[in-house]
């Protein structure tokens, strides 16, 4: 079912460090050529860090586990034709040989299967504002605790309630841990006002809880929080602001489901005049950068 790029293949057969990466940036997140650029940028991010990328995405129905370059730009290129796919999207695409960019859910679910046991992502999803009358729950999270996988973002997304989405990782029996930070980052921002209890400052001490889990064969992952480097931080009072304009005109519009976070982003993109996206590039590659010492980390001490 899965294809490996063959240096993804050879890196997991001699259990050397290995970094999954989703695709929905690459088709929904960022535009041509932008998106190509960031997406090549992340990827060399990751091997100058000591370990291998493995950008997961669906193209022409098949699942590959580690898109080559030019896999990667057909996806940059064609990314508005490319389906957003969580698991149980896979199906449908790959039984009509579609295109599908991998979302958290996706990319998690098919690192599992690939044995890949990092991930670094943007923002995840989670639990939007009004869900009580929505519903609107990301399969981030239900996916995220049925996978044992360490999975570094900048938070969730800030045009999620953030503390609701806390709340749900709970439940959920996801650990939520604050790399050099004590409080919950917001994605384009570092501060949300939600402390985290759990927290540290040593990527071993990450490393080494991730096995104790794993050793307990608990199912769920472990969420590292690693905030939006201050070098490319949005303002935070400013991106409320726009976030709150956009989830207005979204509901005005009626914009639901799959439709609703690229939306909400790209007006935020807009509306911000590129501050969002300059922050959203900058804590990409600062999770992959982590991402990647985590996965190297993790090989050394197996």
């Amino acid at each position: 079912m899965l294809k490996f790029n063959s240096k993804v293949r050879q890196a997991l057969e001699e259990k050397q460090p290995v970094l999954a990466l989703e695709s929905t940036l690459i088709a929904h997140g960022l535009a041509w050529p932008g998106n190509m650029e960031t997406a090549l940028a992340v990827e060399q991010c990751v091997r100058d860090n000591g370990a291998i990328p493995a950008t997961i995405g669906i193209v022409k129905g098949q699942l590959i586990v580690g898109l080559e370059e030019g896999e990667i730009e057909h996806i940059a290129r064609n990314g508005a034709s490319a389906s957003k796919c969580s698991p149980r999207d896979f199906a449908a695409v790959i039984s009509r040989k579609g295109d599908g960019a991998t979302t958290v859910a996706g990319t998690l679910y098919a690192a599992v299967m690939a044995g890949i046991e990092v991930m670094a992502t943007g923002g995840i999803g989670g639990v939007h504002r009004q869900a009580a009358l929505s519903f609107d729950v990301s399969a981030d999270l239900q996916v995220l605790a049925g996978s044992p996988v360490m999975l570094v973002s900048s938070g969730a997304k800030s045009i999620l309630d953030l503390s609701a989405t806390l709340e749900m990782l709970e439940t959920l029996g996801v650990p939520v841990v604050g790399y050099e930070c004590k409080e919950f980052p917001a994605f384009y921002t570092r501060k949300s006002g939600l402390a985290l209890e759990l927290h540290s400052r040593e990527i071993a001490e990450l490393v080494g809880m991730h096995k104790i889990r794993r050793s307990m064969n608990m199912p769920q992952g472990m969420l590292i929080a690693n905030p939006v480097p201050e070098s490319g931080m949005a303002e935070a009072d400013r991106m409320e602001q726009f976030t709150n304009q956009a989830v207005s005109e979204a509901e005005k519009a009626g914009i639901i489901g799959k439709a609703l976070t690229p939306f909400l982003l790209s007006r935020i993109v807009k509306l911000s005049e590129g501050e969002s996206l300059k922050a959203n590039i900058s804590l990409i590659v600062n999770n992959a950068r982590l991402g990647a010492q985590i996965a190297r980390e993790l090989s050394l001490s197996h």
